[in-house]
């Protein structure tokens, strides 16, 4: 596997694949991989020809301080599990290198709704600076494909329209979400949850299925099932709940019928972590 530190060195290696016909598959991360990242990695392996991982944790994204400061390191794991992977090259730039004109976003680009609701209300400024660095890792890796994880599903779903607004040549793969065996979706997070808080996370992935088998329900409307598992979650001293969504899966508008596409949604903080989860319904 390469290790590329600066943009130019990308740029020669995707130059080089561009003569051979090369088709490549692109993984943004930010570190503190698990096998959910993996999990990207081998698809980008059977679709692409060559496949690059970025690890770049990004300031921009973070509207907390202590969040970001907290965010787990773990480069020599990290690179462990790409080589045991197969992986072509690892991009791990410096925040210099991504923004050589400083962090500031001089250009916010209109994600309207998709952007304000649900994590935009919690998170002020996250899509921008989100968006941002995709942007600008999209434009130095020039992939064909780009493989994110349905964990974060507001954040694939912007990402999606970021492609479409700025025109560029990448196909987004979005890609189920890997769970541990009791049902918690994976999470770089999840190493920050001491015992207690770990076996308390577990009821988030619950309530998802929970509100998946009432939604079924002719007795029971998406508001009714979306009050009563807030409630529930709400009702637990141990949980800091900041939503539970039942949205339309295309839109993220609020559903007027049982008869469209549903997910779920769910943010919280557990011992003073913050998990997101979804499911659709």
């Amino acid at each position: 596997m390469l290790l590329l530190k600066h943009t130019k060195d990308l740029d020669n290696q995707y130059k080089r694949w561009g003569k051979a016909g090369l088709k490549i598959g692109f993984v943004p991360t930010m570190g503190a991989l698990h096998s959910g990242h993996i999990s990207l990695i081998k698809a980008s392996k059977k679709q692409a020809d060559m496949t690059v991982c970025s690890i770049f944790v990004n300031p921009t994204q973070f509207n907390d301080p202590t969040d970001f400061a907290k965010y787990p390191s773990t480069l020599s794991s990290d690179i462990e599990l790409l080589e045991a992977a197969s992986c072509d090259v690892l991009f791990l730039p410096s925040v210099a290198e991504i923004y050589p004109n400083g962090t500031v976003i001089k250009r916010e680009i209109n994600f309207g709704f998709m952007a304000d609701t649900l994590e935009g209300e919690h998170r002020p400024g996250h899509f921008q600076g989100m968006a941002q660095v995709v942007e600008r890792l999209l434009r130095i890796a020039k992939p064909d494909l780009l493989f994110m994880g349905l964990k974060d599903y507001q954040q694939q779903m912007i990402v999606g329209e970021l492609i479409t607004k700025k025109k560029l040549a990448t196909k987004l793969i979005a890609c189920p979400t890997e769970r541990e065996r009791d049902g918690l979706a994976k999470s770089s997070r999840n190493v920050r949850l001491d015992e207690k808080s770990r076996k308390i996370a577990i009821k988030l992935s619950k309530a998802l299925k929970q509100a998946k088998q009432k939604v079924k329900l002719k007795t029971k409307s998406i508001a009714d099932v979306q009050a009563l598992i807030s409630a529930q979650l709400s009702a637990h001293q141990d949980i800091s709940l900041e939503y539970f969504a039942i949205r339309n899966a295309k839109t993220l508008a609020i559903p007027k019928s049982k008869r469209e596409k549903l997910v779920a949604l769910v943010a919280a903080k557990i011992g003073g972590v913050r998990l997101i989860d979804n499911m659709f319904l």
